[in-house]
């Protein structure tokens, strides 16, 4: 099962992580509210079904909301889920095989719109 958890983060902040089962697959920075987390969540609910998946390592370039399957300084890759004004939302760990990064990606697409929440 998908679902999003807000979580307690160091100082009083809240980060955001989507989780399959219980396999973190993406997180976002630390929040000093727990309503950016919120929104933070709401956007990728609504956004993410309809952005475009752009391959970095194929010099393919994206506007607008967006995953990037972008390599690591290990020669892996990861995905990070892009806004509109540039700014990451959130990041996934590195895979070794960049169809996995898709995959990721593609499960974000499908599976955030009806996720549930866990606070």
């Amino acid at each position: 099962m998908h679902k999003f958890k807000i979580v307690d983060r160091k100082d009083d902040q809240f980060g955001v992580q989507f989780l399959y089962n219980s396999e973190i697959m993406v997180w976002s920075e630390s929040y000093k509210a727990k309503s950016s987390a919120t929104n933070c969540i709401d956007s990728l609910k609504k956004n993410a079904p309809g952005a475009a998946i752009v391959d970095l390592t194929k010099d393919e370039e994206g506007k607008g909301y967006r995953f990037e399957i972008a390599p690591s300084k290990n020669g892996e890759f990861f995905v990070r889920f892009v806004a509109s004004n540039g700014e990451t939302m959130v990041i996934s760990e590195t895979y070794t095989d960049k169809r996995n990064a898709i995959n990721c990606a593609a499960s974000i697409q499908k599976n955030a719109p009806d996720a549930p929440v866990e606070t």
